[in-house]
């Protein structure tokens, strides 16, 4: 439902930004999603204007107390809209349905999202985007562990799907800090202090942290390991 993604992800931003600075609430971190970067349907562009809504409202809250800020990471396994249990009903009818053979996916626990978020909201100065290092999966990987007796079948991509997930796009490259499990984008805006991270590494002008590109992919036995701990 179009609208009440709006209602829920812009006015609901608005509403919260608005409540925590009028009632003195010290730090507010948004989750946000890699949908919100390079968004192709509306549902993300929701997502996107949220994550721009919390930056700024550092600077709405005046000289208040409140500060704001994100964490955008990818998918949760075993999460609500998760395609593991899809993948788990389709095995009993021996056929696997995948929108495109290429698909790669970034992949973090609950348990990691859950810590990585508590660490983020620690050491917060309000205003960034903070971004885990997480692995990326094949989606051939996870139908393999999954279901490897089963038949596959390749439907086409589905309208808003893409084939690699995006956490950081070049454009924000020039103002993000590299650390070592971590990336933060740093708001281009005048409330942020220049030296509020000096120990980050600057990225290259031309860099994408895309599922496609990561330096850390999920082998099978890792990818099997997860899905035992669910």
């Amino acid at each position: 439902n179009p609208i009440e993604a709006v209602k829920t992800n812009i006015d609901g931003a608005a509403n919260v930004i608005d409540t925590a600075i009028d009632n003195n609430v010290e730090k507010v971190m948004a989750l946000s999603t890699d949908k919100a970067v390079h968004p192709v349907n509306l549902y993300g562009a929701t997502k996107l204007v949220a994550e721009k809504l919390f930056v700024q409202g550092n600077s709405y809250s005046g000289g208040r107390k409140t500060i704001f800020s994100c964490v955008r990471y990818g998918n949760v396994v075993g999460s609500r809209g998760s395609v593991i249990p899809v993948f788990q009903r389709q095995k009993e009818k021996g056929i696997i349905t995948i929108t495109d053979e290429r698909m790669t996916r970034f992949w973090i626990t609950q348990e990691q999202a859950v810590r990585f978020i508590i660490d983020c909201i620690v050491k917060m100065k309000g205003g960034e985007i903070f971004v885990p290092k997480i692995p990326s999966m094949k989606i051939i990987d996870l139908v393999e562990v999954i279901a490897p007796e089963c038949k596959r079948e390749v439907i086409g991509i589905r309208p808003g799907e893409k084939i690699n997930e995006i956490l950081l796009t070049e454009e924000e490259a020039h103002h993000t800090k590299e650390f070592d499990n971590y990336f933060i984008v740093e708001p281009e805006h005048h409330f942020w202090g220049e030296g509020n991270y000096k120990k980050g590494k600057l990225l290259p002008s031309n860099f994408i942290y895309s599922s496609g590109n990561n330096d850390h992919w999920l082998t099978k036995a890792e990818l099997d390991k997860m899905l035992e701990d669910l």
